[in-house]
């Protein structure tokens, strides 16, 4: 195996049979020059990318960002892939590294970006928020930077999305930020304010994300029938109505449609948090 081409001191490109392949590996490119022997005892990982694209951006990555920023990066994912138990999708090497970078850049300039959906980040991806808070020791203690709680809501967004093969994050913003509005919708209708920290709202926030999952994948749950939906609508009819409007919302802003049955769930989510909270 020999460098084709060299990226950094920690990143190289290699050409076989198989095509080309980026191999990263503390100190591998030092004192070295385009066609000398690879020195397989550095390699850390190599990455093969079938995508074209994706391959030339993270060359250019690789070319351009710090190196402190790109090593910090790929601990993050190694330990990512460790505590989840899973390879995570190549894609995450261009993403997290990007972002992670230009947020230190901003940090050092004093730009903090306030992270609206931070609550309910901690909520949904719990795992991921764990591993976004090991980035934050991890920055602190190699590059001596201390990042703020809204940006390690940021890693874990990037992590789980990475995880689940979702394609571009956006589709994990947007369905964040559609729970935290039908959590806002509920709070207004209530006239209450539910304290994250409770078990309350852990369960609402839980239950919508599957409820949303389930609903845009037509994934077979336990559906009630008409005479059981019908019943809850006489006996929680108040919630219901929240549960309509919290539908309303979700149709006319994301084009997405909650199914009559979640609709009815959701009323009864929304009828414990009135017994509990308003009690």
């Amino acid at each position: 195996m020999k460098i084709n081409k060299i990226l950094n001191n920690n990143a190289i490109v290699v050409k076989d049979s198989e095509g080309e392949k980026i191999v990263l590996g503390s100190g591998i490119a030092f004192q070295k020059k385009k066609n000398d022997p690879v020195d397989q005892t550095r390699i850390e990982k190599i990455f093969v990318m079938k995508d074209h694209t994706k391959h030339q951006q993270f060359e250019e990555i690789l070319l351009t960002l710090p190196e402190e920023h790109i090593q910090v990066s790929e601990e993050i994912i190694s330990h990512a892939e460790n505590q989840l138990g899973v390879i995570i999708n190549e894609h995450i090497h261009i993403a997290l590294t990007d972002h992670l970078s230009f947020a230190l850049e901003r940090l050092a300039k004093g730009m903090v970006i306030k992270n609206t959906l931070l609550n309910e980040i901690k909520v949904l991806y719990a795992k991921e928020f764990q591993i976004g808070l090991y980035a934050k020791e991890l920055i602190s203690e190699k590059l001596g930077i201390e990042i703020p709680e809204d940006e390690v809501g940021y890693i874990a967004l990037h992590i789980y999305t990475a995880k689940m093969n979702a394609g571009e994050m956006t589709k994990t913003l947007d369905i964040t930020a559609m729970i935290k509005g039908i959590v806002d919708i509920i709070e207004d209708c209530l006239g209450i304010k539910i304290a994250e920290d409770t078990v309350s709202y852990e369960r609402l926030i839980t239950h919508l994300r599957f409820a949303v999952q389930r609903s845009e994948s037509n994934e077979p749950f336990h559906e009630l029938d008409t005479e059981m939906i019908r019943i809850i609508k006489e006996k929680y009819g108040d919630s219901y109505l929240i549960a309509q409007k919290a539908g309303h919302f979700v149709l006319q802003e994301y084009d997405f449609e909650l199914h009559d049955s979640e609709m009815a769930y959701i009323s009864m989510q929304i009828q414990r948090i009135k017994s509990r909270e308003m009690a």
